[in-house]
């Protein structure tokens, strides 16, 4: 911890801070008309969702698809869960007002129980800086939604591609004006630290029950229970 000398803090938002799947689940609960999912079937919804968002995230960063924002990739996503919900005669294109709700969902996400009152607690300390693949206009409402509180919120939209591209990772190095080593990354998403260890930013994983956890090979600076053990770990009382 003696080594550890931070001056500006970087959030992951989806997982880290927010609760994407229950957000989702939500929004799938909601679909018009619908078949009464049950939660097994709910689940089957959600990772279907899940597994596009990564494929074509994952896509755009190999450089095999031109960059499309999330909002986009959001509504790609609504469809084809949409369809597979029985939203839509089989065969047929879900209603457009179907897969926008649905879609918005991604948008609608409750925080953590420790994040509003975690962030509020460091902010007094550090500047914090939101770095999320969500869009620019996702980002808004997910913070308005989930009450974050940012010194400055960043969409990877900014660098047209996805974390963990590097370029996403340097756009809060350029806004924070500090050298890499000088930031420490947050999330609950190990591939994500790892995306900002490889820029030379510092890193803190905090346990999530929908993240990605560390394998034993990761070697990240802190570990943390929730935003309260982080804080106490930097030193914020």
């Amino acid at each position: 911890m003696a080594e550890l000398t931070i001056d500006a803090v970087v959030f992951d938002v989806l997982g880290t801070l927010v609760d994407e799947p229950a957000g989702l689940r939500a929004g799938i609960g909601a679909l018009t008309p619908s078949p009464a999912l049950d939660a097994p079937g709910t689940e089957r919804l959600l990772l279907l969702w899940q597994r596009h968002i990564e494929r074509e995230q994952r896509r755009i960063v190999d450089g095999d698809r031109p960059y499309l924002p999330s909002d986009a990739l959001d509504r790609e996503a609504a469809e084809v869960v949409a369809r597979a919900a029985g939203a839509a005669d089989p065969g047929a294109v879900a209603t457009p007002d179907t897969v926008e709700s649905l879609a918005r969902a991604a948008r609608r996400l409750p925080p953590w129980p420790d994040t509003v009152a975690g962030l509020a607690r460091l902010a007094g300390h550090f500047p914090l800086i939101g770095l999320s693949n969500a869009s620019r206009t996702a980002l808004l409402e997910l913070n308005a939604h989930a009450g974050l509180r940012w010194h400055q919120a960043l969409s990877a939209e900014d660098a047209r591609t996805y974390k963990p591209d590097p370029a996403v990772y340097r756009l809060a190095v350029t806004v924070a004006g500090l050298p890499p080593e000088r930031l420490l990354m947050v999330a609950a998403h190990a591939w994500d630290l790892r995306g900002a260890q490889a820029l030379g930013l510092r890193t803190a994983y905090v346990a999530r029950p929908v993240g990605d956890p560390p394998t034993p090979s990761d070697r990240f600076d802190l570990y943390a229970e929730d935003l309260s053990d982080l804080a106490g770990q930097l030193g914020v009382s």
